[in-house]
């Protein structure tokens, strides 16, 4: 199957300008349209790896960027996302193009796709079992998650959204790009030195913000899902020692279920998934202040959990 990185610049941003790109991320289609060309270089730069699709390809989601017409096509230049033909969002500044893209995709997989309990999580693999990290912004949870996946050698299933399959509580794939904030992009450029980064925004609602790009490995293993084995609340304080405070099953519960975006909504479906997320999977409040320090207390728990399996 033909991906991203098969069309020329030009040819990308035909597509998006005409009918819509269509690409497959992970288990969801998107169909993506815009004429703003720092929506053309943000796809052309981090989803190069993602699937092409035929352009009548059914999509789950149909979302377009676009500048608003009249005078805020000039003066303070803005940007509007529509979702099926509709602007369900306030417009924003011209620059916040792309990330709109990202925070518009999160929003339409957050809101609609119930088949799974959705929870506001960073979700890394190693041999077949999953870490979650949920956490609230500011934590150092998107740079521990950015961390692991490129230097600790864990698979990257998601940056925002943990997808646990309401049948049998599956962890379901969802790799796109890493969001960054503040800090946090300049810590993650210097400690992996190779990253694609996207050029940073500024002045957003959650500050400067700017992306990096999923691993290919990720998103070529996107259709394999995983096994909880653990939930890690971390919280990044400067200075700090790296340590892990085990959490018992009903704290673990309470926390996860207070970071889910649907779990209300599911009901007792909801109950029982995330009942088995947390009966599979040991619990632990992390703080560190050393992201070396992070990556081997996280090793220490794969080659644990790796033991115990081979006694």
């Amino acid at each position: 199957m033909l991906t991203v990185a098969a069309l020329s610049p030009a040819e990308l941003a035909g597509r998006l300008a005409g009918d819509g790109l269509h690409l497959r991320t992970a288990g969801f289609s998107v169909c993506l349209r815009s004429r703003i060309g720092s929506v053309a270089r943000g796809i052309g730069l981090l989803y190069t790896d993602y699937p092409l699709l035929a352009a009548d390809d059914f999509a789950d989601f149909r979302l377009s960027l676009e500048r608003p017409a009249g005078a805020r096509r000039w003066f303070k230049p803005q940007v509007r996302l529509l979702y099926d033909g509709a602007s369900l969002f306030q417009p924003l500044p011209l620059a916040q193009a792309f990330p709109m893209f990202e925070w518009g995709l999160n929003w339409c997989v957050s809101s609609r796709a119930h088949e799974y309990l959705i929870v506001h999580a960073a979700v890394v693999e190693k041999h077949g079992r999953a870490a979650i990290l949920p956490a609230p912004p500011g934590s150092g949870k998107s740079t521990l998650c950015a961390a692991l996946v490129g230097r600790g050698g864990w698979r990257l299933l998601s940056d925002e959204l943990t997808l646990v399959r309401l049948a049998d509580g599956a962890l379901v794939p969802l790799p796109r790009p890493v969001s960054l904030k503040n800090g946090s992009i300049a810590v993650i450029r210097d400690y992996l030195g190779d990253a694609v980064l996207s050029p940073a925004v500024r002045d957003t609602v959650k500050g400067t913000v700017a992306h990096l790009k999923a691993p290919a490995d990720s998103v070529a293993r996107a259709a394999e899902t995983a096994r909880p084995a653990w939930l890690v609340f971390p919280q990044y304080r400067a200075g700090a020692a790296a340590r892990l405070d085990p959490l018992s099953r009903a704290q673990s519960f309470m926390r996860v279920a207070g970071n889910s975006f649907n779990y209300s909504l599911l009901g007792r479906r909801g109950f029982d998934a995330l009942g088995r997320v947390v009966e599979a999977s040991a619990g632990y409040a992390l703080e560190y202040g050393r992201l070396d320090d992070a990556l081997a207390l996280f090793e220490r728990l794969a080659g644990q959990q790796s033991a115990e399996r081979a006694a």
